[in-house]
């Protein structure tokens, strides 16, 4: 699978990896990440895989913008916990595939995040508490 074609894939920055695309799709994927930003308020935003990244006591969700679909991988948890949600997508056990000429399901996305911050807390609790 191949990234879609943008001018600088190292970039370090949201804003810059976002800037590297179509307006049409820019707002797409600015709109997914103050889905993100508002699901998990304490996440850390980075760069990580080539990929906008969240992070809160451990990785919560990537995603990335290709051809055809913008891809979200929010772990294999993730994708298991709201299989039953995701039949209307391809997806495998890590990632999910939201086709770009179909509308985002930001509910979905939402609980996944809110689902992956209550993981990685409890994960964390669980190291502390050893």
């Amino acid at each position: 699978m191949q990234h879609y074609k943008t001018n600088n894939s190292n970039s370090n920055d949201i804003d810059m990896y976002i800037s590297k695309f179509e307006d049409n799709l820019q707002s797409i994927l600015q709109t997914l990440r103050l889905t993100i930003q508002h699901a998990a308020p304490d996440a850390k935003e980075t760069i990580s895989y080539q990929m906008p990244t969240f992070t809160q006591n451990g990785i919560l969700v990537h995603f990335a913008a290709y051809k055809n679909h913008i891809g979200f991988y929010p772990g294999s948890s993730g994708v298991e916990a709201f299989k039953s949600e995701l039949t209307a997508y391809k997806h495998s056990k890590g990632a999910i595939q939201f086709p770009i000429e179909q509308p985002l399901p930001f509910d979905i996305i939402t609980k996944i995040v809110v689902f992956r911050v209550d993981e990685n807390i409890q994960k964390n609790i669980q190291k502390t508490t050893k």
